[in-house]
């Protein structure tokens, strides 16, 4: 931080001081909410990175949070436009997705209850609304309309028993549930993994959305571990980047690779009858003829 101090930031100080002090009142307010006065005094008034290496660590933790919630409300549209675009949920695992909204939707309403800071755990709302498209979609294109209004109306009450109904899920109760989520967040990985597997390839995956899984993951350990003192949260970001670097190289591994074609539903065989004679109740004609006693003149 020293290096950076001499070598960055003191240079430019004479530059950044006129642009601190234009701040408006409301976002150095901001900031203080986020960091509090002391590593905002340190960092912004005073620009000095070295004062307080604790206020450093911490604005990089929120810096990343914020950004991480930030991304998280479009890091699935590509795989939700390339549903919709092919028509195809081939390669796509229904389970995977069906596991990860149940984690997500625990941690979020953990993270509500327990009331930790917003910038650890955002983005779970916002993704938990992209996996519920995604699933239906998924389930849609599998022609399975009814398991899909089935999995929205399932979402729906787990989302009131959870968040809305705090009787129903007593304190205890959601401990252990989020011990559970960490598991559920990491198996939600495998069955996309053994997908990509068996098919031979990624199929209607989107690369953007898993990349950008793998640096959220990645950047979700460090922001935990600055803000968060909960091992149950930590251990389920490291096992899911874990997985998240199998789907990584999965995606490298089989970029070239053709799309599965998903199965057509079997169509059934139309038995054409053979055409019966009718009766009409009037004596056949016969084929031959028969020679005549007309005399002819």
């Amino acid at each position: 931080m020293d290096t950076i101090q001499k070598s960055v930031i003191a240079p430019l100080q004479p530059y950044l001081a006129p642009i601190v002090s234009a701040i408006p009142e409301p976002v150095h307010d901001a900031v203080v909410s986020l960091i509090g006065k002391s590593c905002h005094g340190a960092l912004l008034v005073d620009l000095d990175v070295t004062k307080d290496p604790a206020c450093t660590s911490l604005a990089i933790s929120k810096a990343l949070g914020i950004a991480i919630v930030g991304a998280s409300a479009v890091v699935k549209i590509p795989q939700i436009l390339k549903l919709i675009n092919s028509r195809s949920s081939a390669g796509v695992s229904f389970v995977s997705y069906a596991l990860e909204t149940a984690s997500l939707l625990i941690t979020l309403s953990y993270g509500v209850r327990n009331q930790f800071p917003f910038s650890t755990y955002g983005e779970t709302a916002l993704i938990a609304v992209q996996d519920i498209a995604i699933g239906v979609l998924v389930l849609n294109y599998a022609g399975r309309s009814a398991a899909a209004a089935a999995f929205i109306a399932v979402v729906a009450a787990s989302v009131y028993a959870l968040l809305f109904d705090q009787t129903l899920v007593d304190a205890q109760t959601m401990s252990y549930l989020q011990a559970g989520a960490g598991a559920l967040g990491v198996a939600s990985k495998a069955p996309q993994i053994y997908t990509i597997w068996r098919n031979g390839g990624t199929g209607q995956l989107s690369a953007f959305t898993v990349f950008n899984y793998l640096l959220g993951s990645m950047s979700r350990i460090f922001t935990t571990l600055q803000e968060v003192d909960d091992k149950f949260i930590l251990y389920g970001f490291i096992g899911g980047f874990s997985l998240n670097v199998i789907l990584a190289i999965q995606m490298l591994w089989y970029w070239n690779a053709p799309a599965p074609k998903q199965k057509a539903a079997p169509r059934a065989k139309v038995v054409e009858k053979a055409p019966s004679a009718q009766s009409t109740g009037a004596s056949p004609r016969p084929s031959v003829k028969t020679p005549t006693t007309r005399r002819r003149g």
